[in-house]
């Protein structure tokens, strides 16, 4: 979360418990390592709920996963484009789900993860505003 603070100059969530209230946030939180092929390290229970997987389902799995394969290069570009600058707010993009539900997250907030020492340890995104497609 201090991540994000260092990122966008504003808190992530507005409220008292950050860990328990992340989990439980209706905004989807997602990070990622920075593995060469980045594996997902976090998801809360809104971003589960929307790729319909379990936790054990979720973490570990390549996060290129999370979308279709037709949308993985405009994701790989965000991301990019997020590295490069730190951060990135106002991604939109189609995501699917383990069961092939389709989805547009809009608006999504893209930002570098540093660890106590200062070194990146990967990516997260979040984001509010989705719709079925």
């Amino acid at each position: 979360m201090l991540s994000h603070q260092r990122a966008f100059s504003r808190p992530l969530l507005n409220c008292g418990e950050p860990a328990t209230d992340l989990f439980s946030s209706e905004m989807a939180v997602l990070a990622h390592d920075n593995s060469h092929d980045p594996r997902l390290i976090y998801a809360n229970a809104t971003a589960l709920h929307l790729w319909e997987r379990s936790w054990q389902e979720m973490i570990g799995m390549p996060s290129r996963c999370t979308a279709e394969e037709a949308a993985r290069e405009q994701r790989a570009s965000a991301l990019q484009r997020a590295q490069d600058q730190d951060a990135f707010e106002g991604y939109s993009g189609v995501r699917v789900s383990r069961t092939g539900q389709r989805f547009m997250i809009n608006n999504a907030r893209i930002w570098t993860l540093w660890d106590d020492k200062g070194r990146n340890c990967g990516q997260a995104a979040a984001f509010s505003s989705w719709s079925w497609l």
